[in-house]
C-alpha cells in the first residue's frame, strides 16, 4: 500500500515521504495513529504542504543540530514522578514527559516525537534515552526519576 507520512516514523521516512508498506500495518497503525495517510492523486498536493511544514519545524543543518546536542547534553534532567514503596512507578515516564522536564530544566524545546525510549521507564533512578535531532546527530540525554 502506498501512505504519505505526516510524522517521522523510526526506520520508515520522515513527514512527507511516500512510502509502500504492507496493507495491515498502513490500515492498523500508521494510518490510526495518525502517522501517514493513503496516497491518493490528490493527495499529492498535501506532501508539498508537509514538506514546507517540516522544513519550518525541522533542524535545518548539522551545525545548528550540534549546537542543540551540546545543549541538551549540558542539561540535568529530574522528572518527579508518583512511585510505589519498591521505586516502581506507578504507570511510566512517556516522551511527552521528558520533553516537558527538558523545557522545564531550561534545555531547549524538543518534539516529543523525535525522543526515542528504548524500554519504558518504569523505576526511579538515572535513565539514559536518546534524541535524534537530525539523520546524523543524536543526542543522549540523562534523566533523573525521582518520587514526587
Amino acid at each position: 500500500m502506498k501512505i504519505i507520512l505526516t510524522h517521522e516514523v523510526t526506520g520508515l521516512g520522515a513527514a512527507g515521504d511516500v512510502v509502500d508498506v504492507k496493507d495491515g500495518y498502513a490500515r492498523n497503525y500508521l494510518i490510526p495513529r495518525k502517522f501517514a495517510i493513503r496516497w491518493t492523486k490528490g493527495g499529492e498536493k498535501d506532501v508539498e504542504q508537509i514538506r514546507r511544514a517540516r522544513k519550518i519545524h525541522e533542524i535545518q543543518t548539522i551545525e545548528q543540530a550540534n549546537q542543540v546536542k551540546a545543549q541538551l547534553e549540558g542539561v540535568k534532567v529530574r522528572l518527579a514522578v508518583r512511585s510505589g514503596d519498591a521505586g516502581r512507578l506507578f504507570g511510566s515516564v512517556t516522551p511527552a514527559d521528558i520533553a516537558s522536564a527538558i523545557k522545564a530544566s531550561g534545555g531547549p524545546e524538543v518534539d516529543k516525537r523525535r525522543i526515542e525510549l528504548t524500554s519504558p521507564i518504569k523505576t526511579l533512578g538515572a535513565h539514559e534515552t536518546s534524541v535524534r535531532l537530525h539523520p546524523e546527530v543524536a543526542a543522549k540525554v540523562n534523566i533523573e526519576v525521582v518520587a514526587a
